[in-house]
């Protein structure tokens, strides 16, 4: 489906209804910052969510009084004035109105997804503990559930949304944890990591007596192709997995075999001629970079998109790109510049060259290593700002990895939802190398980052071509005439050492030992320069 665009134009009320006037610079700013808070956020409007800002665009501007607002993604468009914009309860609400009517509609940009009441959430899973508890008595003959609870466990990093508790005969025992149908597919999505600390915690909370064996995982129908991918990478010697999806109408529970997790969710694209597309945006790219301050050139990032586009970027943030497009008289493609951080987007043109500089001036002064950590700037995309400092020397996290080649989102994920960044190279014995990066504690990161090893490790080892040999990374043009090794990637999970959350170490230890993982903790002052603090490494 085609691209059809949103237009939301905030106006400035003409009768005053929240506390103070808020000016078209005002409501554009409170949108921008809660963004920048929450780059995930989605947009909705009577409960139903319109846009998923990850996949989403939107430009603002404030001229002749106005702040317009356009909004625009694959599936739908949307015109509205804004006439206010009011933070509660961490949601955005925007008072708005269609062109040509004077009746106010809400829209709300919200962090979460989840929109429900606390009190319709906390109901939603009770009644599903005693659901759960039923279809395993009829299940399992002879077993019986122990202690299921929703409560939430901070020390522990237990949340409501998973029931857990044991399924007991005698002196043996089974850790089991599940998820009701009404969370949203990320929560389920997540189970794993969960259930592996439940695992561990029955098992150090035990006296010894009774033996937990393993971990069951009960998943609604139909939600459980993550989990699966990921359970075939887990230690079998280590403990019992199971995973089992649960028809909750029916009270039913079927067993998912490990081995067959289906096709995976990803793609391969084609690596563009680096050479020749710098070659061919050469003076517009000098252009570009004429307008920056002086000495930053230095700092800024040229990465070339594809074969028609090469963007710019500050700390991995990209302030402006040229591409091929169309004309609108014929068929013939030329060169267009166009500038604006994040989703802003302006071509360039003679008479508004003045405002590409101010846009680099005030990025360059706010987005830097000793620039205030509550600026907007600062803290946006913390993590591609990270991938930016690696990529110009990955040898900082290992001397063996190869900062020649280094690719960025390579597979990409078809259908994702992971906020974190990646990165392939590799290393000088021929190994792939899959770098998983996190600028803030993040309990999914080594499971995250097993996904993308296991996409990374699938292309790789697939469909060799019987007459040169190359896999299916270098039939599409990366790593160039590098010998890439026929072993199964690395893993390089890389994080601030003060932000590795406590988790991950737990389940990284019920990996298989197939999965060679090295964990980098960096010091917390990455943003000035990039130093490994600590290296974690599996088998060891």
């Amino acid at each position: 489906m085609g691209h059809r665009r949103i237009m939301l134009v905030c106006m400035t009320p003409r009768a005053v209804t929240s506390e103070h006037e808020q000016t078209p610079e005002q409501l554009a700013a409170t949108l921008d910052n809660y963004l920048a808070e929450y780059p995930a956020a989605v947009v909705m409007e009577d409960g139903k969510v319109l846009f998923d800002m990850r996949e989403a665009k939107y430009t603002l501007g404030t001229e002749h009084g106005r702040c317009t607002l356009h909004l625009w993604g694959e599936e739908r468009n949307l015109v509205r004035r804004v006439s206010g914009a009011a933070l509660r309860d961490k949601v955005l609400r925007l008072t708005t109105h269609k062109f040509g009517q004077a009746k106010p509609q809400t829209l709300e940009v919200a962090g979460d997804k989840d929109r429900r009441t606390p009190s319709t959430r906390e109901a939603t899973r009770v009644r599903y503990v005693k659901v759960l508890e039923r279809a395993l008595g009829r299940q399992f003959e002879g077993w019986k559930p122990d202690a299921f609870r929703t409560a939430m466990d901070l020390e522990k990093s237990f949340g409501p949304a998973y029931a857990r508790g044991l399924l007991v005969q005698g002196q043996k025992s089974w850790a089991v944890i599940g998820v009701n149908e009404e969370e949203a597919q990320t929560t389920v999505d997540g189970i794993l990591t969960l259930g592996i600390l439940w695992l561990e915690s029955c098992r150090t909370a035990g006296d010894g007596r009774r033996t937990v064996q393993g971990l069951k995982l009960v998943v609604p129908r139909g939600m459980g192709a993550l989990t699966l991918s990921r359970m075939a990478w887990l230690n079998g010697d280590a403990a019992q997995w199971e995973l089992w999806e649960l028809d909750q109408r029916e009270e039913t529970l079927e067993l998912r075999d490990a081995a067959d997790h289906g096709n995976l969710q990803t793609r391969l694209v084609h690596a563009p001629n680096e050479a020749a597309a710098r070659e061919r945006f050469a003076a517009s790219a000098a252009r570009v970079m004429g307008m920056l301050p002086e000495g930053m050139g230095a700092v800024t990032e040229q990465r070339i998109r594809s074969g028609t586009e090469v963007a710019f970027l500050l700390h991995g943030l990209e302030f402006a790109r040229v591409r091929m497009g169309a004309t609108g008289e014929s068929f013939n493609r030329v060169e267009e510049i166009s500038f604006g951080a994040g989703a802003n987007e302006t071509l360039l043109a003679d008479e508004n060259e003045g405002a590409l500089r101010e846009l680099v001036a005030r990025l360059y002064e706010r987005r830097s290593g000793a620039g205030d950590k509550r600026d907007p700037l600062y803290r946006m995309q913390p993590e591609r700002w990270l991938e930016g400092e690696l990529r110009r020397d990955l040898t900082l996290i290992d001397t063996k990895l190869d900062a020649r080649h280094v690719y960025a989102q390579v597979p990409a994920f078809a259908a994702a939802d992971r906020g974190m960044m990646d990165l392939l190279s590799v290393s000088e014995d021929g190994r792939l190398a899959v770098l998983e990066l996190k600028a803030d504690e993040d309990m999914q990161l080594a499971l995250q980052g097993l996904d993308y090893w296991v996409r990374v490790r699938w292309h790789h080892l697939q469909n060799p071509d019987p007459v040169s040999g190359l896999g299916e990374f270098q039939r599409h043009g990366y790593f160039g005439d590098v010998r890439l090794s026929g072993v199964g990637p690395r893993l390089y999970l890389v994080a601030p050492a003060l932000r590795v959350h406590p988790a991950t170490e737990i389940v990284l230890r019920y990996l298989s030992p197939r999965v060679e993982w090295m964990l980098v903790g960096l010091d917390e002052r990455w943003r000035s320069k990039v130093k490994v603090v600590w290296r974690k490494r599996s088998g060891v």
